[in-house]
């Protein structure tokens, strides 16, 4: 009778560590849920976005004003995004850090989103992270990629970076510097990863 007592004991104590364990797994699970879209009111700036943003979040009043506007604006390099077609840029994943208080990124994440529209780049492989002015998200993401100046735009494959454009691009055009980037990637990363698993 003792005996059954103990083992009665032994799996009621089992089953609640192991539900608290699930608890408190759950719990890690749901704080680690990234929130979209956040936008804060500051004193100095107004309205701003903050974290991991959507694309269609920039189309909304106050942002707007200056997205709708470079994006319809901007005359494309052609040739580029002819080379961004061919070079596969579709296959690349994109991390864009942009302020929406920032002059550069009024002028250059429009530009980019007009680009990636014209070479029907899948929003699954876009990052839209907006920092604060001190360039800071709440994610921290900014020190994960050493960001200290916006817009930066990062190509990815892989995980591994293959360039990135920061602050403006060096040739004048967002689509020119991104084909120089893809022309930078030799498969080195592909090389790299076969390596490690030999």
């Amino acid at each position: 009778m003792k005996n059954n007592r103990n083992i009665i004991c032994k799996k009621i104590i089992t089953n609640i560590f192991t539900l608290s364990v699930l608890t408190l797994a759950m719990q890690q699970v749901n704080a680690q849920r990234v929130v979209v879209n956040r936008e804060v009111e500051t004193t100095n700036d107004g309205k701003m976005l903050l974290g991991n943003q959507l694309k269609e979040q920039f189309m909304k009043e106050p942002y707007s004003e200056w997205y709708t506007k470079e994006f319809n604006e901007y005359a494309l390099d052609q040739k580029a995004v002819g080379e961004l077609r061919k070079n596969n840029i579709t296959s690349y994943n994109l991390i864009v850090f942009v302020g929406t208080w920032c002059e550069d990124s009024h002028r250059d994440f429009p530009r980019l989103m007009k680009i990636l529209e014209e070479v029907k780049y899948p929003d699954s492989r876009l990052t839209i992270i907006a920092v604060n002015r001190k360039k800071e998200s709440p994610t921290g993401d900014e020190v994960k990629y050493n960001v200290s100046k916006v817009p930066t735009i990062i190509v990815e494959k892989y995980g591994k970076e293959i360039g990135r454009i920061i602050e403006m691009p060096t040739t004048g055009y967002v689509e020119r510097d991104l084909v120089e980037i893809l022309k930078k990637d030799d498969g080195s990363v592909l090389k790299e990863i076969f390596k490690k698993e030999n």
